[in-house]
């Protein structure tokens, strides 16, 4: 795929869902295609189609919502060549950058500026092999890394990874998401209370405020 080039599945504006940015005004550049099939996937309708978009288009798109922040989300959005570009060039243009990545694309290209989103796949995803621990190097204090928990069993995974993997010195966040009618929210507050963990609970917000199926909000 040409570097000049991206396969976008949606580009609009609304308010950020997740992450420590939550709440606030963001433009979402959502590129279409994924590697993974994770079991709880809200988002399956951006594996395939989409529109083939110059990125110099795709960068003007995002620019005019004049939103002070864009997030490039997916489907996987470091599996396209050009997407480490236009990472690089909405930075040039003042925005505050994010990226979501799954945990499994290679991190190391993306521009330092960039605020890095990056999944850990618990076992109940069904893609918990696919975890590049190599990624955990190119993390920096301007990252975040995010679990998305469906039972027990992935609490107490992603438990026994922050204390293996010294998670909480790598980044300054960490952030633990529940499936969404999956596992309770109250049940997951419990047990970071009762085992003193160091992460931040955090809810979709979005589908609280448009409901769970909403897309393009």
């Amino acid at each position: 795929m040409k570097e000049d080039t991206l396969v976008v599945h949606e580009i609009y504006a609304s308010l950020q869902g997740e992450s420590t940015f939550a709440g606030l005004p963001c433009t979402f550049v959502r590129l279409t295609g994924c590697n993974l099939r994770c079991t709880w996937c809200d988002t399956p309708q951006a594996f395939y189609g989409g529109t083939r978009m110059r990125r110099e288009d795709v960068l003007a798109r995002a620019l005019a919502f004049e939103t002070p922040m864009v997030e490039l989300t997916g489907g996987e959005p470091l599996l396209q060549p050009g997407a480490f570009l236009l990472l690089r060039e909405l930075c040039d243009a003042g925005k505050r950058v994010l990226v979501e990545t799954s945990g499994e694309a290679p991190v190391d290209g993306v521009d330092p500026r960039v605020h890095k989103i990056m999944d850990l796949k618990a076992p109940g995803s069904g893609e918990n092999h696919r975890n590049r621990w190599s990624n955990l190097a190119h993390l920096t204090q301007n990252d975040e890394i995010k679990f998305v928990l469906a039972h027990r069993v992935d609490y107490e995974w992603m438990r026994d990874a922050i204390t293996e993997h010294r998670l909480a010195d790598k980044v300054p966040s960490l952030l633990a998401s529940c499936v969404f009618g999956s596992l309770s929210p109250k049940d997951l507050a419990a047990w970071v209370l009762e085992d003193r963990l160091p992460v931040r609970v955090q809810l979709q917000m979005h589908k609280y405020i448009w409901g769970k199926d909403a897309q393009g909000v």
